[in-house]
């Protein structure tokens, strides 16, 4: 194990999406430009299928960039501290590599998420700040002026199911290419080592329903003041609400490019919104006659017919400045966050500061869990699963919360003594 390499910060190996060529048409692959000194032996068979692996996975941003980021670790933890390539790796190899990425070294781990490469002169660089472990803070902590630190970094249990989802992934493919002979990954059976088994379900984050009333009242108050700002506000909190849309569901990319024609009317005359979501699986949401009210607000403001017409390409969420669809999430995060912070002191005035503070954590996608709560009330379970796109009702019971009221209920009173 090389001490040198864990005390020099990694230069970046896999690009961004947008940046990689497509590998299957290349006819070399050299990995020499990302060693200081004597290339590892069989670094440029990784390399290339690290790529070609990467690339299968250009239609779904969110899935590409989660898997470059456990490869890229892999790659330089395999190249740089073992000093071997990555197809070479046994499982107790793998395991090491593991519990390294429980515990890396500092010089490993930044403070902020840093791109990898910046444009210098027209040529990509190795950005010097980008590290491949990076330490992160709460947004309530971030808030209150604490900043993150490398030696208190410290890896969720999603973080580490993440890592073993994306090598098992990465290993079956070097199998299927007869790269290799067996998974390793898949060779590791007491994975508990590192993965703690809870048998209480996650507690689904969400929104008190006086929380959305301020923020959706305050959604309109800026609309109502600023209408050429937010209502595009407006009708993006409704849409992550009423249709339970995930931010990537809003904004363009290689896999999609949300347009006002995906709103559409049955023969029934009854609407429906069509979107393709996680996993590249096309499903269609209901539309409420509230949510079909909102779309005839935001069309009018931006000076459309109320309803949209058949196959109508105008983009659902469009840039305020120029033209066509946002296609940043970071943009949409912002305008929602921004909102959240009005809600937030608009409560406070109000008096209520101690309800209000949970806005301080919440997060866009906490405004789809709170959609699918409040529904799952009302609705029938099935029908909740279908508009939010669960694989199996098991995923939609987890908002149902009675039997964790009742629980709590039947255990309220019970007597220490007196038995």
């Amino acid at each position: 194990m090389s001490s040198s390499a864990e005390k020099t910060p990694p230069t970046p190996i896999l690009d961004a999406l947008k940046g990689m060529d497509n590998p299957h048409r290349r006819k070399a692959f050299d990995a020499s430009a990302f060693f200081d000194g004597a290339v590892v032996d069989g670094a440029g068979v990784d390399y290339e299928h690290a790529l070609k692996f990467l690339f299968g996975y250009n239609g779904s941003t969110a899935t590409f960039n989660a898997y470059r980021r456990e490869l890229e670790r892999l790659l330089q933890w395999s190249w740089r501290i073992e000093r071997r390539c990555a197809h070479k790796l046994k499982r107790e190899d793998i395991e090491d590599f593991v519990r390294f990425g429980l515990s890396p070294p500092p010089a490993w781990i930044g403070d902020v998420h840093a791109p990898r490469f910046l444009i210098v002169d027209g040529e990509p660089a190795p950005n010097p700040k980008w590290r491949p472990y990076v330490a992160a803070l709460p947004k309530t902590e971030l808030k209150n002026g604490r900043k993150p630190n490398a030696k208190q970094y410290n890896p969720s249990q999603s973080a580490v199911r993440a890592t073993f989802t994306a090598l098992s992934s990465f290993y079956d493919y070097l199998t299927e290419e007869s790269v290799i002979d067996a998974n390793p990954v898949a060779l590791i059976r007491q994975k508990s080592k590192f993965l703690k088994r809870d048998q209480n379900a996650a507690v689904v984050r969400r929104i008190s329903n006086l929380q959305w009333d301020y923020v959706i009242e305050t959604a309109e108050l800026m609309a109502d003041q600023a209408p050429d700002a937010h209502e595009r506000t407006l009708f993006i909190m409704n849409c992550l609400f009423a249709l339970y849309l995930r931010i990537s569901e809003l904004v363009a990319d290689e896999r999609s490019a949300p347009a006002m024609g995906d709103f559409r009317k049955d023969q029934d005359g009854n609407w429906w919104f069509h979107v393709t979501g996680k996993g590249n699986k096309d499903r269609t949401v209901t539309v409420s006659d509230a949510m079909l009210d909102a779309l005839k607000r935001y069309r009018s403001a931006q000076g459309m017919s109320p309803l949209p017409t058949v196959n109508e390409q105008k983009p659902l969420i469009a840039k305020s400045r120029g033209y066509g669809p946002v296609t940043s999430t970071r943009q949409i995060r912002r305008i929602v966050q921004d909102c959240f912070d009005a809600a937030f002191e608009r409560m406070k005035d109000d008096g209520l500061a101690d309800d209000a503070m949970e806005l301080r954590a919440a997060t866009v996608h906490w405004l789809r869990h709170t959609g699918i709560s409040e529904d799952v009330k009302i609705r029938p379970r099935e029908h909740v699963r279908d508009d939010a796109g669960h694989a199996s009702m098991a995923t939609t019971d987890r908002y149902i919360e009675s039997d964790r009221r009742e629980r709590h209920a039947s255990a309220r009173k019970k007597p220490l003594r007196d038995l």
